[in-house]
C-alpha cells in the first residue's frame, strides 16, 4: 500500500512537470516561422514525386521548382503569432496567403503533412482562408505595368530562409535577377511577426529605380475597399472587411503605408494596389488578416476599424508597430 502511494505521488509530480514545461514551452513560442522541403523522391519534369517533408532553414530554389510542385510543404515559407498565420507561394505566384487559426498556440508544423487539399477544409487548428486566386493575396510584391501585375515568372534565382527568436519570427527573400518589362533587378523581401500581433512587417529593398513595384489586397464584391490618412497625412491606410474567406464568413484585411513611399493607389485586375515611388532605399509597410472566427478576435466590421484606427494611431506617435 505504502509503495502504492508513492508511486501514485511521482505520477502526479511527474505529470505536474510536465504540464509544466508544457506551459512553458508554449509560452515560450509565441511566433514561429519555418519552410519545410520533401527528401528522399526525386523530380520528375516541374513535380516532386515521393520523399518526406524536412524542416530546413534556408533554401535555394530548384530550378525545377514551380506551382504546385508537390515539393514545399504548403507551397512556401510560414510565419504565424498566436492570431494568425500567412504563408508566401515561393514560385511565379509570390502571393500571400492566409490561414485562419481559431486556436492561439503555434499550429503551422502541423499544416500541410498530408498534401495541398487538407488545409483547405476545416480542422481543430482552423484552416487556409483566402481565395488569392490570380491577385496578390494580401501585402505581396509584384510590378504594374499599367494594365497588369507581373508576378515573378522569370527570375535567375530565389534563395530564403526563416529565423525564430524571442522577439519576432522572420522570412527573408532574396529574388536575384527579376526580371520584368525592359528591367533586371535583385529584390529583397522581409517578412517578420511579433508576438500577440496579426500584423506582418513587411521590408523590400530594389537594386534598382524602377516604377510600379507593387502591394495591395486581392478584391472582392463583398467588400468594399476602405481608405484613410493619419491627421498629419504621415501615414495611411487602405482596408477591406466582409464575406471575403472560402468559409464563407468576415474577413478583415488591411494594409499600413507611409503617404511619403506611395506614388498612388490604384485599382488591378485582381487587386486594390499601392504603387510605390522608385527607389533602392529599404521600404516599410505593414499588412494584416483578421479573421472573425480567431479565438478572441474582431467579431464585426465596427471593430475592425476601431483597430485599425487604433494602429495608425500608433504608427503616427511612434512611427513602427
Amino acid at each position: 500500500m505504502k509503495t502504492l502511494k508513492i508511486v501514485l505521488a511521482l505520477l502526479i509530480v511527474s505529470q505536474f512537470s510536465v504540464n509544466a514545461q508544457e506551459k512553458k514551452k508554449s509560452k515560450k513560442n509565441q511566433t514561429y516561422a519555418e519552410l519545410s522541403i520533401k527528401e528522399g523522391g526525386k523530380w520528375n519534369g516541374r513535380k516532386y514525386e515521393g520523399g518526406t517533408f524536412k524542416n530546413v532553414t534556408s533554401l535555394k530554389v530548384p530550378k525545377s521548382h514551380w506551382d504546385h510542385s508537390f515539393f514545399i510543404r504548403y507551397e512556401g515559407p510560414g510565419w504565424e503569432s498566436s492570431k494568425i498565420g500567412y504563408r508566401l507561394y515561393l514560385d511565379w505566384r509570390n502571393c500571400i496567403d492566409l490561414f485562419g487559426k481559431v486556436t492561439d498556440t503555434m499550429v503551422l508544423s502541423k499544416v500541410g503533412l498530408d498534401g495541398f487539399e487538407s488545409y483547405h477544409h476545416m480542422s481543430p487548428w482552423g484552416m487556409d482562408i483566402l481565395k488569392a486566386g490570380k491577385g496578390l493575396g494580401v501585402g505581396a510584391i509584384g510590378r504594374y505595368s499599367g494594365k497588369e501585375v507581373l508576378h515573378f515568372q522569370e527570375v535567375d534565382s530565389t534563395f530564403a530562409k526563416v529565423e525564430n527568436d524571442k522577439k519576432c519570427s522572420t522570412v527573408t527573400v532574396n529574388y536575384d535577377g527579376w526580371k520584368t518589362a525592359n528591367d533586371k533587378i535583385n529584390f529583397e523581401s522581409k517578412l517578420s511577426i511579433k508576438p500577440n500581433e496579426r500584423i506582418t512587417k513587411h521590408t523590400i529593398k530594389a537594386s534598382n529605380e524602377i516604377d510600379g513595384i507593387c502591394t495591395g489586397i486581392v478584391s472582392f464584391k463583398n467588400a468594399p475597399l476602405v481608405k484613410k490618412e493619419s491627421s498629419n497625412k504621415k501615414w495611411a491606410y487602405i482596408a477591406t472587411y466582409g464575406e471575403q474567406s472560402l468559409v464563407p464568413d468576415n474577413l478583415g484585411m488591411a494594409i499600413f503605408y507611409e503617404v511619403a513611399s506611395v506614388e498612388k493607389q490604384t485599382e488591378g485586375e485582381y487587386d486594390h494596389l499601392l504603387l510605390f515611388k522608385p527607389t533602392t532605399k529599404p521600404v516599410t509597410f505593414y499588412f494584416l488578416g483578421a479573421w472573425e472566427q480567431e479565438k478572441d478576435g474582431i467579431k464585426s466590421e465596427s471593430e475592425f476599424y476601431k483597430y485599425l484606427d487604433n494602429k495608425l494611431n500608433e504608427l503616427n506617435s511612434k512611427n513602427k508597430i
